[in-house]
């Protein structure tokens, strides 16, 4: 049985000055309103970075390689999942010769077999015959994909069973809470990132500069007391209240507001806010194999 190792994912021993979310988007398309980046610095209200502006999965890639080369003391947060299930049955996909074996392997083979797709997308990697087998697409269902909600992470199970936030399967890539094509070009992502940015848990927590950490922006509005299936903030008086509750300066902004800007201004808050708890970097479920095959999203406890 592996053991956690309490220093690595304990408190952290430094503090961080800038706090980013970004919430993300896998829909095909160069650009994508669903993208929002926002940062809380120091004790200042958190701001969007280029207001107003249409992403694109590389315009952010460019900026966390600039954040990466300034060394920034930053923790930013990704809201899509680095993983797929693997404890449940000790591969990603099994009954497949080439499943990866840890985390840092998926990421290389979701961009092998995606080299082709612009913008980031997956297209490649699920029309893999032996891919495709494990999802759940439109139309059909893969011959792997498991009945009901499909495949989950430890965290996943875990969040479920202590009513901490919802969870849908990666492998889902049908309906509005489909979050598979989301995470798989986050894979492709981090993919570039890997050995510039540490992630936790899979890396230790750096000294200094930046550290990149998966969360869930239903966690923020939780802690913000936003009510469960009312956690959608579409206007500026509504996000200033939620800050409030979080303990941060108001973000100013009037009338109708977008929920992925309010989704990004409300976790860097929110990230701001726990950073320094010693609870969301010791979840007790953790251990070394989860660390380096499935993650842990942030915040989970």
């Amino acid at each position: 049985m592996c053991k956690t190792r309490g220093l690595r994912y304990g408190p952290p021993m430094r503090r961080f000055t800038h706090f980013a979310a970004l919430d993300w988007s896998g829909a095909r398309g160069e650009r994508q309103r669903g993208i929002a980046l926002a940062v809380a610095s120091g004790t200042a209200a958190p701001a969007l970075v280029r207001p107003g502006h249409i992403w694109s999965r590389a315009e952010i890639l460019a900026w966390l390689e600039g954040v990466a080369a300034a060394r920034e003391n930053m923790l930013i947060g990704f809201d899509f999942s680095a993983a797929f299930a693997f404890a449940d049955h000790g591969a990603y996909f099994p009954e497949w010769s080439e499943s990866p074996s840890d985390m840092q392997a998926l990421w290389g083979l979701v961009e092998l077999l995606a080299r082709g797709d612009p913008h980031y997308e997956a297209g490649g990697f699920l029309a893999h015959p032996e891919a495709r087998r494990h999802f759940r697409h439109r139309g059909e269902a893969g011959d792997l994909f498991e009945a009901g909600a499909g495949r989950l992470r430890v965290v996943e199970r875990h969040q479920r069973m202590t009513k901490q936030a919802a969870s849908v399967s990666n492998f889902n890539l049908v309906g509005a809470a489909q979050v598979g094509k989301a995470s798989l070009s986050g894979m492709r992502l981090l993919h570039r990132l890997s050995g510039r940015i540490p992630l936790w848990p899979l890396d230790p927590v750096p000294a200094r500069g930046p550290l990149l950490v998966e969360i869930y922006t239903s966690l923020a509005a939780r802690a913000a007391s936003l009510p469960p299936g009312r956690s959608k903030i579409r206007d500026g008086a509504a996000l200033d209240a939620a800050l409030a509750a979080l303990g941060s300066s108001p973000a100013g902004l009037i009338g109708p507001v977008s929920d992925h800007a309010s989704d990004a201004l409300l976790t860097a808050a929110w990230l701001r806010a726990i950073a320094s708890e010693a609870r969301p970097w010791s979840p007790p479920p953790l251990t070394d194999a989860l660390a380096e095959t499935e993650g842990w999203t942030f915040g989970i406890v």
